[in-house]
């Protein structure tokens, strides 16, 4: 069953997203050459602890950090550790969440570490993040759950790929429902499976976790001896960007960026829905 939410829960959920969207802030600045992944992790603990808000990825199925942090092959849930060094040159995705008076907010991005990067990963994540926009602007009324996945996978395909080839589009992880919990129904793919059909019908109060994940070679992962880390198969880098959202009477609103969505949308022609917070 797909949670439908209330203005007054969207507004709740808002304010765990504004949460989200300073904890992306304060681990962009701190990604930098010689920090570790570790230390990552506590500068997302103290903006939490500062807006009195609560972390859903701690102890989330036994996860041991408040963020995930995946360098380079790493697709998503890399654990923060003391032994991570960034250095010049890594790409850095950092997913994370927050929780107000009960209500969830998820996003990730991907970040550049120093300098030096090659074309094809600044490609690479500029293309998994236009993925998603172009994803959250297919939420609209009366659209279905599999067009959300069509315009991902659609926008996707149509880039073309430095040197060749097609990017991989992560087929064993994908975005979920969220409000009450982080994790809820529906799983939405990042590609269509015509099997699965078409999924429900996009109404006001529906709430999804949009979120690509690309890589430079295969769609296929693999799990490391910890549980957690997943790594692609072939140990190709890269990306991860996720927003959480919200489809309301006025159009989507995109609880975890600091304005809404409302420039990015406008590129697509879409109008954001007004910020019950603002």
């Amino acid at each position: 069953m797909v949670q439908i939410k209330t203005p007054e829960q969207i507004a709740t959920m808002r304010a765990a997203g504004l949460v989200v969207a300073a904890i992306h802030a304060a681990t962009r600045e701190a990604a930098v050459p010689g920090a570790t992944t570790k230390d990552l992790d506590q500068v997302a603990r103290k903006v939490l602890a500062e807006h009195g808000a609560k972390p859903n990825f701690l102890g989330y199925g036994g996860f041991p950090a408040t963020i995930c942090t995946s360098v380079n092959e790493v697709v998503v849930h890399g654990i923060p550790s003391d032994d991570v060094v960034l250095k010049d040159g890594d790409v850095i995705s950092i997913d994370c969440g927050a929780i107000v008076d009960g209500w969830h907010g998820d996003a990730a991005y991907t970040a550049f570490v120093g300098s030096g990067h090659a074309p094809e990963l600044i490609e690479l994540s500029r293309v998994t993040e236009e993925s998603m926009w172009a994803g959250i602007a297919a939420m609209k009324l009366g659209n279905r759950l599999v067009d959300v996945s069509r315009a991902i996978e659609t926008y996707i395909r149509r880039q073309p790929k430095p040197g060749g080839g097609r990017y991989g589009i992560i087929e064993d992880y994908g975005g979920h429902g969220i409000g009450t919990e982080m994790h809820m129904d529906p799983h939405l793919l990042n590609y269509v499976e015509r099997r699965r059909g078409k999924g429900p019908k996009l109404v006001p109060g529906f709430c999804l976790a949009i979120e690509p994940m690309v890589s430079l070679g295969t769609p296929k992962t693999r799990v490391l001896e910890d549980e957690w880390t997943v790594i692609t198969t072939d140990g190709t880098w890269s990306s991860h960007w996720e927003h959480s959202v919200a489809l309301t009477e006025q159009g989507p609103l995109v609880l975890t960026a600091p304005d809404g969505g409302r420039a990015k949308l406008a590129e697509y022609g879409v109008t954001a829905a007004p910020d019950p917070l603002a």
